[in-house]
């Protein structure tokens, strides 16, 4: 790469963001990868994060505090001391899939709390300091990823449908507001991704894909959603903003 840049990834540590953390430090990013577990818990994947560059590095915490939020941003800050890509991934599913009428308001108040009121106010945050950054080459941007749910009704998870609405509405409010400052705001909206969030109804999913849900006829992987944020992060898509990425096999493509 011609410029360093410097990236922290919620949801770091697993999944996709597991996949696009690797996959950024492995081609020269700088990487900062968030998540709940202690670092004694992700040992193997530190040490792979790291054997990318020893710069590379992990911060534990909750998105959904208050206090975790600054904590992990200012954080970042004094090991780098600029931000350039925030990628608002970490997100949760409800812990059981209730019909619309059954939905808990703990349910509700806990998806939102990290899928939405998390991604918002760290965004917030995050950005009141990249405003002040130093001028760099670097392209500088948000990058949330969100879900073929922001706009596909699951009447038994109604909750995480609601958050990730809720999030593309806030890729392009963040859009507007940065543009201003030389700071894009993306949306990637994955479709059927194959991680731990989606491995209770793999074979559902599986049996859909095979009866023709998808023109692209196969679950997604981690590294579809890395790629896309890779060319993102370097800038290749520099004219674009509060737009909307859809990683979905061709899940939206309307077909007869």
């Amino acid at each position: 790469m011609e410029y360093k840049s410097f990236v922290l990834v919620t949801g770091g540590a697993r999944g996709i963001g597991r996949g696009i953390s690797l996959f950024l430090a492995e081609r020269g990013f700088t990487v900062a990868a968030v998540g709940t577990r202690g670092e004694s818990d992700v040992g193997e994947f530190i040490g792979e994060l790291r054997a990318f560059g020893a710069d590379n590095s992990y911060i534990q915490g909750d998105i959904s505090s208050h206090d975790d939020r600054i904590r992990i941003v200012d954080e970042f800050y004094a090991r780098y001391g600029r931000l350039d890509v925030l990628v608002n991934n970490a997100g949760v599913a409800p812990k059981v899939r209730a019909d619309l009428l059954e939905m808990t308001e703990e349910s509700f108040d806990r998806v939102l709390g990290v899928n939405l009121r998390g991604a918002f106010f760290l965004s917030q945050y995050a950005a009141s300091k990249m405003i002040n950054d130093a001028p760099t080459d670097a392209p500088r941007m948000l990058i949330t990823t969100t879900s073929i749910s922001a706009e596909t009704s699951s009447v038994n998870r109604g909750e995480y449908c609601i958050s990730k609405a809720g999030l593309s509405m806030m890729v392009k409010l963040f859009a507007d507001r940065l543009a201003p400052y030389g700071i894009n705001s993306y949306e990637i909206r994955p479709g059927i991704i194959e991680t731990d969030m989606t491995a209770g109804v793999k074979d559902k999913y599986e049996s859909m894909i095979d009866g023709g849900l998808l023109p692209i006829a196969r679950m997604g992987q981690p590294s579809d959603i890395a790629k896309t944020v890779y060319a993102l992060a370097r800038g290749y898509l520099a004219y674009t903003t509060g737009a909307v990425i859809n990683v979905d096999g061709g899940f939206t493509l309307s077909r007869l």
